[in-house]
């Protein structure tokens, strides 16, 4: 039986918390839950066993036990305020992809101000407002590069369900949300979790250009095109077809998810997206330097990379258009690039499009190339490139298949 003093505690934690969540718009939140600090330890399972099978993408907290246990993270860990931040999925008044002007196109993750950025001024709002009624408040935050599984926080705070796309489902605003947690040694009470309601829906496996969703919210991160784009190695024949012209991440699962439909978000004002920052016209691209990409993509989520993933996936949507205008700037990349990743990439590219002034340029390559990965794409390129080609229509677009929202 509860003393007086324990039953008094209860009442102002929990009051506190119907305060908090009429502070909610004042603090930029769209949906806020509170969960338990207990250890994760289902999903530590559920790590381990992606773990052996080689799913994991290496951009995760590497020790499991920091990614399902508080109490590493922060003495006497008593709840976790899971937090999610809505953000766009259309786009509005974007120029279209067309023949001599193709276009690239970055994931809605990377739409308006990067959004590590947003969600931790927002954090950082919740902080000071707990703060300002909690003597003695100790709290850490976290956002997606956290140990803490962000996924797995929202689950367990009641934000969404844990979707078979491996994304947490909101039901005001559908998978297109940012998540964030703070925790904290603040007993606030905890939510309830959300029942799945995917259902026998399977759209978003059936969808996944790479089968990289596996199996129902299991995902192969080393096929996933969100992961791929991301790297800054040679991509693979096969991956290359399939990124089509994503510049950033993919989103596919998102786009045919039946509860997503009809769901845009434009009263966050920082992850309104510029047109021509997440559509980009793909040949000036290709030598823009490391200041020049800085100024224009450094603002987004899109940058944490570097610009050469960026440029490597310009660079192989072009050879996935056949776009045969930008012959001659791949034939600069395929000559004087000083990196071996975005030379190969371009001999692939040059293949893919074909035509004498390709097999000219792979010709003078293979003569000058000293890399054996480079050496060996331009080989093939020139045998893909020597083919007699049927005539097909260039890959489609993220955009004509609609990606862009338009």
């Amino acid at each position: 039986m509860a003393t007086p003093a324990e039953e008094h505690n209860a009442h102002y934690y929990a009051t506190l918390k119907q305060e908090l969540q009429h502070a909610l718009p004042q603090l930029g939140i769209d949906k806020l839950g509170v969960a338990s600090a207990a250890p994760f330890r289902a999903l530590k399972a559920r790590l381990e066993r992606h773990r052996e099978l080689g799913y994991e993408s290496g951009f995760e907290e590497p020790d499991l036990d920091k990614r399902t246990d508080p109490a590493l993270l922060l003495e006497d860990p008593q709840s976790i305020l899971a937090i999610a931040i809505a953000y766009p999925s259309k786009l509005r008044d974007a120029a279209r992809s067309e023949p001599g002007a193709r276009r690239g196109l970055l994931a809605r993750t990377a739409w308006g101000q990067d959004y590590h950025t947003v969600l931790r001024e927002r954090l950082g709002r919740l902080e000071t407002w707990l703060r300002e009624r909690v003597p003695g408040m100790d709290a850490s935050a976290m956002v997606d590069t956290g140990a803490l599984s962000d996924r797995a926080a929202a689950e367990r705070a009641g934000i969404g369900w844990s979707a078979k796309n491996s994304m947490i489902i909101t039901p005001e605003y559908g998978s297109w949300v940012f998540l964030g947690e703070l925790l904290t040694n603040v007993p606030l009470p905890p939510d309830e979790p959300m029942t799945d309601q995917c259902g026998s829906c399977t759209r978003c496996i059936d969808a996944c250009p790479t089968g990289a969703l596996v199996g129902p919210g299991q995902l192969n991160a080393q096929r996933c095109i969100s992961f791929v784009t991301q790297t800054k190695d040679f991509v693979s024949d096969e991956l290359m077809r399939k990124i089509g012209n994503r510049l950033y991440g993919c989103d596919t699962c998102q786009l045919v998810c039946p509860v997503n439909k009809g769901k845009n978000a434009t009263h966050q004002a920082e992850l309104q997206p510029d047109p021509e920052q997440v559509k980009p016209l793909l040949v000036p691209l290709l030598e823009i330097g490391n200041r020049d990409f800085k100024v224009r993509f450094g603002s987004n989520s899109s940058a944490w990379r570097g610009r050469k993933p960026i440029q490597r996936n310009a660079v192989i949507a072009l050879g996935n258009f056949r776009e045969a205008s930008a012959v001659p700037e791949l034939r600069k990349v395929l000559l004087d690039d000083p990196r071996p990743v975005l030379r190969g990439t371009a001999a692939w590219s040059l293949g893919e499009i074909g035509g004498v002034p390709a097999q000219s340029a792979l010709r003078e390559a293979l003569e000058l190339e000293t890399d054996e990965t480079a050496r060996r794409m331009i080989g093939q390129a020139l045998e893909a490139a020597a083919r007699e080609r049927r005539p097909r229509r260039a890959a489609r677009s993220a955009d004509e298949a609609g990606e862009s929202g338009r």
